[in-house]
């Protein structure tokens, strides 16, 4: 079947929400897709900073084989061992005492929104259910995490949102600290803004929302969907600030594609989850566990955040290079290999540019190219991206 039937077949069956480029991708190895004509392209990418050991990575595969063919779902009414294993290499890692797993992003929100409303009514009041969230934000696609996430062009349609959310500007503590009142049960915050525009806080931003936690009895929530297993340069963004959360949430990457989402939390705040107050029949199958489990174990072993840095460093040098050679980069930020490109003019057509000379890009908002691509990705790898975000950029001045 030719690629024109293809996708005209996806704009006929397909709902209509997705923008989607005009190509089909079939196959992956490592750090490159093919299309279904046989094109080749440099993915940086990695579907939305998920495949960070890369396409097809031999012990990820492996993995899913062996778990394929042993056990694929038996329901959270019985314990798996992929599942605890897990559960105890996660809290290991991490300041976490219990690990709770879902199926994706937004749900891990759901959760880590849930638990702090319950233990705040627990533990403080009953009128204590508040969130404060933080403009540019993005949480997730379900009401709840719509509403808290700070963008309204995600809002509109779905009125009225889920009541007991704020908004105050981002990398502002005094603004956060006014928002702060005897009805704040958490604050939710991502360690360093994606689909915002790639924005990197101050370093005094998590501390001071940490101290503000501390002092009113409020839970500090940490969005690590993107920012978590290794992308900024070490394994949790929230190592970068020198504090901790009370909640952490984690999804894109932790089974480099196979979907899992995990809320984490502290051993106090967790245990007003008992049984029957939240669930998921779904979430932490023995399948998806074990190819979690062989993703971070490889994560950890290899060293792979030490490679994100050094392979971000080469990028954000790369591209402030080019930056100074009048191609439209008002600014380039990140940490490790998550970097916004802000633009003096709308990304799409340089998109549109790397993507037709084999180089699959993201956006962050109207003007910021965003770059997330495998965490094994290679020196030539990041010098052609240079090379191709580089002629793009002039061919589209």
């Amino acid at each position: 079947m030719d690629t024109r039937e293809l996708l005209e077949w996806a704009a006929k069956y397909h709902t209509p929400n997705y923008a989607r480029a005009p190509i089909c991708l079939v196959r992956g190895d490592g750090a490159r897709v093919w299309d279904s004509d046989g094109k080749e392209y440099l993915d940086f990418g990695a579907g939305i900073a998920v495949a960070s050991l890369g396409h097809c990575h031999p012990r990820v595969t492996g993995a899913i084989r062996e778990a394929a063919a042993t056990l694929l779902h038996v329901s959270n009414l019985y314990h798996t061992a992929p599942q605890i294993h897990l559960a105890k290499l996660l809290c290991e890692h991490s300041f976490a005492d219990r690990a709770f797993f879902c199926n994706s992003g937004a749900e891990a929100n759901e959760a880590a929104l849930k638990l702090a409303r319950k233990y705040a009514k627990e533990r403080h009041a009953s009128d204590r259910y508040e969130v404060i969230a933080t403009h540019n934000s993005f949480h997730g696609r379900t009401f709840a995490t719509v509403t808290a996430t700070g963008q309204e062009k995600y809002h509109h349609g779905f009125e009225p949102l889920v009541p007991g959310f704020k908004h105050v500007p981002y990398n502002d503590l005094r603004a956060m600290e006014r928002a702060l009142d005897n009805r704040t049960a958490a604050i939710l915050v991502e360690p360093i803004q994606g689909e915002g525009g790639v924005h990197v806080p101050d370093d005094d931003y998590l501390p001071g929302l940490r101290k503000l936690c501390d002092e009113s009895g409020a839970l500090l929530i940490l969005d690590e969907i993107q920012t978590g297993v290794a992308r900024t340069g070490t394994l949790w963004a929230y190592e970068h600030s020198g504090i901790e959360p009370d909640i952490m949430t984690l999804a894109k990457a932790l089974a480099n594609g196979v979907p899992i989402g995990a809320m984490l939390a502290r051993e106090e705040v967790a245990r007003a989850l008992g049984p029957g107050t939240h669930g998921s029949t779904f979430g932490g199958t023995p399948f998806v566990t074990s190819v979690a489990l062989a993703t971070l174990q490889t994560v950890i072993e290899e060293k792979i955040p030490e490679r994100a840095a050094k392979m971000g460093r080469r990028l954000v040098g790369g591209l402030r290079e080019l930056a100074r050679g009048g191609t439209g980069i008002r600014e380039v930020r990140g940490r490790g290999l998550l970097i916004g490109v802000e633009l003096d003019r709308p990304v799409s057509p340089i998109v549109d540019a790397c993507r037709g000379a084999g180089l699959l890009v993201l956006s962050a908002g109207e003007k910021v190219l965003r770059l997330a691509p495998p965490l094994i990705v290679e020196e030539s790898h990041c010098d052609r991206a240079l090379e191709i975000i580089g002629a793009a950029l002039r061919s589209k001045a």
